[in-house]
Formats: C-alpha cells, sequence, structure tokens
C-alpha cells in the first residue's frame, strides 16, 4: 500500500476568500516547487523581458531551503506571473504525511487557485484524491487509524464537545488503549503458545485458572470502550432530545420558541401534530436535535394511534425527554403514562402555561413517582426558557447525559471492531469453561488481537483502506 507518486490539491475551500492553500506531497514535491517558484528579483528580470538572466539567475531553490521555513515569492508558468505567494516547505518525516510537503499561500480568488493548482500539475504533481494526504500519513505511520478518522471528525464537528473528542482521539488516546489491550492480550496467548511448544520446561498446570477472570478482565474493558459509542454519539450528533406530552400541551410552541422560527403549526385543535418533526439548534457550545412528537392519548383515530406510537417509539430512542404538562388541567390517566416513559430515561418535566392559573404543582409529580428537574415555562410567551436550557447545559456537563467516559468512541466501524472482538474473548471464557484445549483457546484470542488491531488499522484489508479515506474531503 506504499504510495510512490507526488499528488496536489486545493487544501482549502475552493470559494472567494483572502487566501487558498494548495498542499503538495510526495518524493518529487521540492522539484516541483522549484521548477515553479521564483523570487522578487527573478519576476523583475521577466518583466524587463531579460528572461535569459531570470533562467540563469542564481537565487537559491526551495529544496535547498531548511524544513519548516515560509517564503515570499511568485509562482510562474514558464515566464508567466501567476500569484504573489507565500510558500510553506516542511520536509520529510517532519510534516504531516512523513513525505516531503510544500504549501503555496495563494491569493483566494477560484480562478487564481486554479491556475496555480494547474501549474503544480503541468510541473509534475498528479490530482490527490479525497483524503490522500491524510491515507499517507497513514500508511507511512505517522498517525494510526483511529487518529485518521478523528480528522474527519474533527473537520465535521458539531460542537466544542465533539471538538474536544475528536482532539483526545487524534492525540492517540484510543491508540494507546488499544496497545495496551493487545499488549496483554498477547502476553496470555505467548504463554500458552509457548507452554504447547516446550511443556518439559513451560506448565499450564494451574494456569487456566486464573485466565478466566483475566479474559474476563479484558473483555470488560474492551465492552466498556465500544459502550462509549453511546456518549460519543451524543457529542458528535448531539442530544437526541424528545418533546413528550399530551395533545396541546404546547410541545410544539416549545419546539419554535426554542428553535427560534414557526417549525410546527400550533393551533387550538388538538392533535395537530401527527408525525415527529426534527430540528437541530444550538444552546451555546451544545448542539440538540429536537424532536417534537404527536400528543400521547388514547384514542380511536387510526392515524393518531400511529403518531402515538411514533412518539412512544422517539422517546424510547432519546436521550433526553422533555415532558410538557399543561399546567391549568389536572393530571389524568393520559398523564400517567406519559410519566411511565420518564422512567429509567434523563428527562426533564416542564409546568407549561405559568401565565394562566396553575391546578399542577411540582409536588404531584414527586408524588406521581418522577425524579426529575421541574420547571415553570410559558411556551407560548417565551418565558423560563433560560432556565430550561441552563439545566440541560447542567445534566450534560454532570455527565447525566452523556457519561464521562476516559476514553470515548465516536466512530461506528470501531464500534463494530470492538464488538467483534468482545464476541472472540466471550468465546474463549467459554472454551475454558468447557475444558476447551489450550491450542483452541488461542484461536479465539487471537481472533480478538486482531479485531482490537483493526480499530487503530494494524490489522486491516488494503480495500477497506481505501473505503474508508474515500469518504474524506478534497485535499486532506
Amino acid at each position: 500500500m506504499k504510495e510512490n507518486s507526488t499528488i496536489a490539491a486545493i487544501a482549502t475551500a475552493l470559494s472567494p476568500a483572502g487566501i487558498s492553500i494548495i498542499r503538495i506531497s510526495g518524493p518529487q514535491a521540492l522539484d516541483v516547487i522549484d521548477r515553479i517558484y521564483r523570487t522578487k528579483k527573478e519576476v523583475e528580470s521577466i518583466k524587463k523581458g531579460e528572461f535569459a538572466a531570470a533562467a540563469s539567475s542564481s537565487a537559491k531553490k526551495l529544496s535547498n531551503a531548511p524544513t519548516h521555513t515560509i517564503h515570499y515569492g511568485y509562482i510562474c508558468d514558464e515566464n508567466e506571473v501567476l500569484d504573489e505567494v507565500m510558500v510553506s516547505i516542511m520536509k520529510g518525516p517532519r510534516s504531516f504525511t512523513a513525505e516531503d510537503t510544500v504549501e503555496i499561500n495563494c491569493h483566494g480568488g477560484i480562478l487564481v487557485t486554479r491556475r496555480v493548482l494547474d501549474c503544480v500539475f503541468k510541473n509534475g504533481a498528479a490530482p490527490a484524491q479525497p483524503g490522500e494526504f491524510t491515507k499517507r500519513a497513514f500508511l507511512n505511520g505517522r498517525i494510526d487509524l483511529s487518529q485518521a478518522e478523528a480528522v474527519m471528525e474533527l473537520i465535521s464537528a458539531k460542537n466544542r464537545f465533539a471538538i474536544d473528542a475528536s482532539l483526545e482521539q487524534l492525540s492517540g488516546k484510543i491508540k494507546n488503549r488499544i496497545q495496551d489491550l493487545r499488549s496483554t492480550l498477547l502476553d496470555e496467548i505467548a504463554y500458552i503458545e509457548a507452554a504447547l511448544d516446550d511443556p518439559e520446561h513451560i506448565s499450564l498446570e494451574g494456569y487456566t485458572e486464573g485466565l478466566t477472570e483475566r479474559v474476563q478482565k479484558i473483555r470488560a474493558a474492551v465492552k466498556k470502550m465500544a459502550d462509549s459509542f453511546d456518549n460519543g454519539k451524543v457529542l458528535t450528533e448531539g442530544i437526541r432530545t424528545v418533546i413528550v406530552g399530551k395533545p396541546n400541551a404546547g410541545k410544539s410552541s416549545l419546539l419554535n420558541a426554542l428553535s427560534g422560527r414557526q417549525r410546527a403549526i400550533v393551533t387550538e385543535i388538538a392533535g395537530t401534530t401527527r408525525d415527529t418533526l426534527e430540528e437541530q439548534i444550538m444552546l451555546g457550545d451544545l448542539s440538540l436535535i429536537l424532536v417534537d412528537t404527536a400528543g400521547i392519548r388514547d384514542t380511536s383515530d387510526v392515524v393518531e394511534k400511529i403518531g402515538v406510537e411514533k412518539a412512544r417509539e422517539a422517546a424510547a430512542k432519546a436521550d433526553l425527554l422533555i415532558y410538557v404538562a399543561d399546567s391549568s388541567r389536572n393530571l389524568d390517566e393520559d398523564d400517567h403514562k406519559i410519566m411511565e416513559l420518564l422512567k429509567n430515561k434523563k428527562s426533564i418535566i416542564l409546568l407549561n402555561k405559568s401565565d394562566l392559573s396553575s391546578v399542577i404543582q411540582p409536588k404531584d409529580l414527586k408524588e406521581a413517582g418522577v425524579d426529575a428537574p421541574v420547571l415553570w415555562i410559558s411556551a407560548a410567551n417565551e418565558d423560563g426558557l433560560d432556565a430550561l436550557e441552563q439545566t440541560i447545559r447542567d445534566m450534560f456537563e454532570q455527565g447525566m447525559i452523556a457519561g464521562n467516559d476516559e476514553v470515548v468512541i465516536t466512530n461506528a466501524r470501531q464500534k463494530t471492531c470492538l464488538l467483534n472482538a468482545c464476541e472472540s474473548l466471550r468465546l474463549a471464557e467459554e472454551g475454558i469453561e468447557n475444558g476447551m484445549p489450550e491450542d483452541m483457546l488461542t484461536i479465539d484470542m487471537m481472533d480478538a488481537y486482531t479485531s482490537l488491531g483493526e480499530v487503530i488499522g494494524e490489522e486491516i484489508e488494503e480495500d477497506l483502506v481505501n473505503r474508508i479515506f474515500a469518504k474524506f474531503c478534497m485535499g486532506k
């Protein structure tokens, strides 16, 4: 999978801007820039028509410049000046790709950027594929696969917490944890294999008695990492916040108030909302996926029944439930059924219509067995929304919505690899308990070792690597 060509691409968005960056990487990167870069003195000679003087100039070549230096000059296509630029030189292996790398900072116009890039191609570089720079960093051992995936997640991060999770992954936190687990597992495999090869000097007597506990400990650690994916999903996609309540309690008014626009239809007619509505909003650095649902009640209307069932399904998948109760009406059987949905779920109760005479008090909800923060609001008047937003932020920061895992997995592929490792370790435990021969035990343990390696790319097929990096943006 070693890449030997020299590649180039625009690393910034192709749109009118102050600057654009063209990245070149590979064994001929410095040769390419030497062919097209000119100093101010050389350009002055070109403008005077002194082409021979420019060509014979003894000005320094950038290939001879020290690494990690920046140079002012011009990009020229033969004797035509294309742009005034700054050029960064990063010689391998001290670069992102671990190869010789050049970055041309040119003006950000679409036309000028394309002309400079075409000149780079004309002088020896090939167009980079999506994600090819990061792929080379992985293939050259600069980063592991989990770090490479963190690059893309960092680019697409929707909030500060997603950025923090991506940066931790990029720093090698997942890699270090996986390597520790693989090392521990390999020690067990190596001992068993050595004992089978040299039974006279290495005994397995009594070894398997403690092996079950040791394998269980490894599996628990792997399972914990896999389970952190749910928390990681909250960080990267947002807190799935489902609004539930009876018809006309004010759920749609709350969605509209929080989103700042008329997203849901609000009428006096009960049961207006028949399907779920989703809206992504930001609470400071926190991202929420707000889901408005149909009012939950016993109904004979076939269409409304479908909406009620969808509301229950949405509630089951929620990271956070917001129960909106009409404080001007007494609690009834439908309210108590809704409160059953709150059990074992992180939730907030809103006593809506605080601008009207209230007949429900927070103590009524406590007596009904609901353990959740209770807030007064008027969704129609947008009163109490600040307190609601602060409560959500407090719950998140205290780890009540997403746990404070030491290592957080944010990638579905990584979770699958971890679950595969868990299953192999479970089979190994089962084999130990059933008295399976030791040489058979190491098969499942080795499968787990391989699955863990797939998380960081140490055990992975080339076609899968290609598919992963094909999802990256151009120039990265």
